[in-house]
């Protein structure tokens, strides 16, 4: 009973969401300006489109009396160029609430007027307006209000048509000073001209109940669009912090990501740094040494995401890359040695900051473990392994041996295994990267 009585009391927190206490960042406001602005433009549009139905329906009707003069011509052309002034504006421009109003009282009037020309237009008394069917208008125009993503149009639209209808019944009602037109009998008022209040009633409130069932849906549906652009607006700001393949893994996921969650797969670990940043770093002012880090990593990301690699996290002047881990690539490792050679081929041509500094390259192949680390606010797609430790040691081994790029002698074999096409002749040397382990068989690139 506990759940249900929570579960209701949602559901009508609901009918009319709140905007929220957080003011909706600028960017967010603004989009959804933009969305609005778009919505104004398809209901000019649809408005232009209506309008040419009841044109078309108006002159294709049989007229009783030839040389009766009728106004509808007249006032539809100058509604249809009011129609499409305000679609111009529109075109160039915000257009401002109280001309979104005028174009709803505009647009009841207009309607109001051809239901009442009919009376005339056919030689019958004035509630022969009353029974057409294009009373159902009304409620195409309600509905046209529910474009945009503002209730409050709804509600304009959904008051001025019940008011617009209002001052028909009384205009009916007035011009039959004796009441003859009006009956409580059912049946005579649909055979008849005569007039049933109570159905007349019954109209207005329709136009009032669906535009309140418009409104709320509207008023829902912006709350949620509110919702979405804000989540896709950070979405798209946080996706500046994640590799596609991460990132498309994250959205594809059938269930939530949580901490605690891993897989066991063979993969590339790649470690880049900078030789002797700190010590560089230190006779640099702080704009300097940000400077050349982030022009160094400006050069270097491109070519390990042109690869294939994702990045798993900057350390400082250092960068972490992994091959085969967050996406099913049958040729990681010959893709991840075609990244060493186009860095060490680039970095000739490296331009600025970047030019100062020499980048040191190790990888390794192995088993490693993939999967979300994090207290479950906040979350970490990472890879832990000793794969992942040797790969760290073996480019420390750089600066020992007077080398610039190593890589494990599994993973040229595997490479070409996979396609790549060794042109090369790369020295082998022994290297000792464990205490508790036997040297390992490592090629030096450079």
């Amino acid at each position: 009973m506990n759940n249900l009585s929570a579960t209701f009391q949602e559901a009508l927190k609901n009918i009319w969401p709140s905007p929220g206490k957080n003011r909706i960042p600028d960017r967010v406001a603004e989009s959804i300006a933009r969305n609005d602005d778009i919505s104004e433009i398809l209901v000019k549009l649809i408005q232009l489109f209506v309008f040419a139905l009841w044109a078309i329906f108006y002159l294709a009707a049989p007229k009783p009396d030839p040389d009766t003069i009728s106004q509808v011509p007249l006032v539809t052309s100058v509604y249809l160029i009011f129609t499409i002034a305000l679609l111009l504006l529109a075109l160039v421009r915000r257009t401002p609430s109280w001309l979104i109003y005028t174009s709803i009282i505009i647009d009841m009037a207009l309607l109001t007027y051809l239901i009442w020309s009919f009376h005339i237009q056919y030689g019958q008394p004035a509630s022969f307006s009353l029974k057409v069917v294009e009373v159902m208008n009304y409620f195409v125009l309600i509905a046209l209000r529910a474009v945009r993503f503002e209730a409050r149009y709804v509600l304009a639209a959904g008051v001025a048509a019940a008011l617009f209808w209002s001052l028909m019944i009384l205009y009916t009602i007035t011009n039959d000073a004796d009441d003859a037109m009006i009956t409580r009998d059912y049946v005579t008022y649909i055979t008849s001209n005569s007039i049933l209040i109570g159905a007349e009633v019954s109209k207005i409130i329709s136009m009032i109940m669906v535009s309140i069932v418009l409104a709320i849906s509207v008023r829902r549906a912006h709350s949620f669009l509110a919702l979405s652009v804000s989540e896709s607006s950070a979405a798209k700001d946080l996706s500046r912090f994640l590799t596609d393949d991460v990132a498309k893994q994250i959205r594809g996921s059938n269930q939530k990501i949580e901490p605690g969650q891993g897989v066991r797969r063979d993969a590339v670990i790649l470690n880049i740094d900078i030789r002797g940043f700190t010590t560089l770093a230190a006779n640099l002012t702080p704009d300097e040494a940000m400077a050349i880090l982030s022009d160094y990593q400006h050069q270097i990301v491109p070519i390990i995401h042109k690869h294939g690699g994702t990045v798993d996290k900057f350390m400082g002047d250092g960068i972490m890359v992994t091959f085969g881990v967050s996406s099913d690539d049958p040729k990681y490792c010959a893709n991840a040695i075609r990244c060493i050679e186009e860095i060490l081929i680039s970095k000739e041509l490296w331009q600025g900051p970047a030019a100062e500094v020499t980048a040191n390259i190790a990888a390794m192949f192995g088993p490693v473990i993939y999967g979300a680390v994090g207290d479950g606010d906040r979350l970490e797609f990472t890879v832990i392994g000793s794969h992942v430790n040797l790969a760290a040691k073996l480019e420390k081994q750089n600066k020992t041996l007077g080398t610039t790029a190593l890589c494990g002698t599994i993973l040229l074999k595997k490479a070409i295994e996979q396609g790549y096409i060794n042109s090369k002749e790369r020295r082998e040397i022994l290297v000792k990267l464990d205490e508790s382990s036997p040297p390992y068989k490592v090629q030096v690139f450079a």
